[in-house]
């Protein structure tokens, strides 16, 4: 699969400050050796598309400085810092600058024999650690493409971990069939991720959904008869009225969203809404595809069955991508395939049917099936089978109240229709699947992986997540067939 590009990919804002010598003489005399290296850093930066750097309007050379320009950067909410050392210079200034930024500082050092960038690098890292201060580092040459590479990774990761702050989830209804997994405390989402929790009650997405104007409606019914491959209406369980009550939801959900200004959502679903509603499937699935009936938007992570430490997963992926993000049961293992089935009914964004931004794509692959008789309410069950290719899957889960990170770097594969519907009637037939090939045994993963739910994206994300796990300082496993 060739890489994706994401058009939802978030621009991060990047502070970059540099530290000179505290001796008048050598710090004047240095400035255009100092000002030389930070341009190439900015330039290389902002040619990727990915970032807006700002730089500190002054090279540092005093604490006053190092005090001015670190609170310049702050007011203007950078999401992390590059501290960078051409030359020699004051450990002091770091540790000043450091102690008056709340975002996550990666030190930078050029690789040039006759200027002292590493020395002063390593002298302001002692500084950082002796004063309890957690930073990255890297260095050598920025037009070197490895160099940039490793930069670029740690500024995603950071910036993702800081973009989580301030941001709240919308929780509608509450825990789900009994899953502790899916239940996180909200003072504990505050204090170590920055993150608010408003709980919503489910009637409000009947109430909001029966509000719709009633022509946006039948127009997203049409252009889902006009484009999904096939919806298969049985009279009963799947009617047109039960479709167009799924769409109601969705945009009383995206009114809610939008009211509350909630970032990342999870619903409950399961009893109110499965048994005297509609279930949630249409409205999850539009909710993290890229686009809906009305055209491309950014997708909105929407976790199935109200898991939090899912949505959170879910979210933290978003930010690092740009891309929609995946939500699946960890359902069964296929020895003679070599294959795993992640499928469940909801969440599963019409996206990974063909890993592409044009719907049509997508949704040709797509089939609406009646949900089965586990949710009498009724309506469409979004089925697809995930487009082949390298994809980076994850969860956050927590052990007597820490949490870890467990990394699953894996493939998707595909087979032909016939085979994938063979294999796919073995589970629920209703059902969309991705079929998974794992870098670990089947006993090792089933003897690990913390949660009955697992998230992803495609591409390979590993040391991006181990950064990110790094910055939270949260104990991180990959399971890549080393463990």
């Amino acid at each position: 699969m060739k890489d994706i590009v994401h058009p939802f990919l978030r621009r991060k804002k990047i502070g970059l400050i540099t530290f000179s010598d505290g001796r008048k003489y050598i710090h004047d005399d240095l400035l255009p050796v100092n000002q030389r290296y930070q341009d190439e850093i900015a330039a290389r930066l902002t040619d990727t598309g990915e970032f807006e750097v700002i730089c500190a309007r002054e090279t540092i050379g005093s604490n006053a400085q190092a005090r001015d320009e670190a609170k310049y950067l702050r007011r203007c909410e950078v999401e992390v810092v590059i501290f960078n050392y051409a030359i020699w210079c004051y450990p002091s200034f770091s540790a000043v600058a450091a102690s008056l930024l709340d975002v996550p500082v990666l030190l930078f050092c050029n690789l040039h024999p006759s200027e002292c960038g590493m020395v002063g690098m390593l002298a302001a890292g002692g500084a950082l650690d002796q004063t309890g201060v957690r930073y990255k580092k890297l260095w050598g040459a920025i037009a070197d493409d490895e160099v940039l590479r490793s930069v670029t990774g740690y500024l995603r990761a950071a910036s993702t971990v800081s973009a989580l702050r301030g941001m709240t989830f919308g929780n509608f209804g509450g825990r789900e069939l009994g899953m502790y997994t899916a239940v996180s405390n909200t003072d504990q989402w505050q204090k170590e991720f920055g993150i608010d929790v408003e709980n919503i009650e489910q009637e409000d997405i009947v109430r909001y959904g029966a509000l719709t104007d009633d022509g946006k409606v039948e127009h997203a019914l049409e252009w889902l008869e006009e484009h999904v491959g096939e919806i298969k209406y049985d009279g009963e369980g799947l009617t047109r009225d039960k479709l167009r009550l799924q769409i109601k939801s969705y945009y009383g959900l995206k009114e809610i969203i939008r009211e509350k200004q909630l970032d990342f959502i999870g619903i409950k679903a399961h009893g109110d809404l499965t048994y005297n509603y509609v279930t949630m499937d249409l409205a999850e699935a539009f909710l993290n595809d890229p686009y809906d009936f009305d055209g491309p938007h950014e997708p909105v992570v929407a976790a199935t069955e109200a898991d939090m430490d899912g949505a959170l997963t879910m979210q933290i992926f978003k930010l690092l991508t740009g891309s929609p993000v995946l939500f699946a049961d960890v359902r069964h293992y296929d020895k003679e395939n070599d294959v795993w089935f992640f499928s469940n009914s909801g969440t599963h964004a019409t996206f990974f049917a063909g890993a592409s931004y044009d719907p049509e794509v997508n949704l040709s692959k797509v089939t609406f099936y009646p949900e089965k008789n586990y949710y009498p309410a009724g309506g469409a069950s979004v089925h697809h089978f995930a487009a082949p290719g390298s994809v980076t899957l994850a969860r956050l889960a927590r052990k007597n109240g820490k949490y870890k990170l467990t990394i699953v770097p894996a493939e998707f594969v595909s087979f032909s229709r016939d085979k994938s519907l063979e294999l796919g009637s073995q589970t629920t037939p209703e059902w969309p699947a991705a079929f998974a090939r794992l870098k670990v045994s089947a006993d090792y993963f089933i003897g690990n992986f913390p949660c009955n739910h697992i998230h992803g994206v495609y591409g390979d994300h590993v040391a991006e997540l181990k950064a990110i796990a790094d910055i939270m300082d949260i104990e991180c496993t990959v399971y890549d067939g080393t463990n």
